[in-house]
């Protein structure tokens, strides 16, 4: 049996980011920033990943942020301009993989309401053999309750998978739950880290 490989999707294959975005609607670079981190941050984002639902989260930024509604509130209304296209690189090692007849599967963190919005944009979503999303599930990376009830749910072996995903904390919790795993940085980088463990 070849190697189950597992990917996650936002900045692996899929390039996610709030700045394609709030680049067009806040010119000044450091403003921008200053918004991301204080205002719609990747803690208050990971909750909608977790189950939280997009009006209550919007409605909790706007009761503390009054003067940034509308930008808050352009979060959800224009996440899609926050996912200009695929990474193609990575893209392609998908498509050797599937070639080679390799078990594909996907274990990300996403919004339950914002998942659908990606999922019939790309058509190699369908590739995988199984998605697990945390905003469906309850429970996100790099919790080890996510990977447990990932192999259960989808009766995958960790000890025959490998985990790809651009964030240390989710590879790490994916190493402690049992699966070989490597941090994401670049496609090419991701292709020798294939052909290192004999995969590709």
């Amino acid at each position: 049996m070849k190697k189950t490989v597992v990917f996650d999707l936002g900045g692996v294959l899929i390039d996610w980011d709030p700045r394609h975005l709030y680049r067009k609607l806040i010119p000044d670079e450091e403003e921008m920033e200053r918004f991301l981190d204080d205002v719609c941050t990747h803690d208050w984002n990971v909750r909608q990943d977790a189950g939280r639902s997009i009006a209550d989260a919007v409605a909790e930024r706007v009761a503390l942020f009054p003067g940034h509604a509308p930008l808050i509130e352009a979060y959800y209304e224009r996440w899609q301009e926050m996912v200009p296209g695929a990474i193609d690189g990575t893209v392609e090692i998908l498509a050797e993989l599937k070639a080679i007849g390799t078990p594909l599967y996907a274990l990300t963190n996403f919004s339950r309401e914002t998942f659908p919005r990606v999922r019939e944009r790309f058509d190699f979503f369908d590739w995988f053999e199984g998605i697990l999303v945390s905003g469906r599930v309850g429970v996100i990376k790099p919790d080890r309750r996510i990977y447990t009830l990932f192999y259960s749910t989808l009766a995958i072996d960790p000890s025959e998978a490998l985990f790809i995903d651009d964030r240390q904390d989710n590879v790490d919790g994916a190493k402690a739950a049992g699966m070989d795993a490597v941090q994401f940085s670049s496609p090419e980088r991701l292709r020798t880290d294939l052909r290192e463990r004999g995969i590709l």
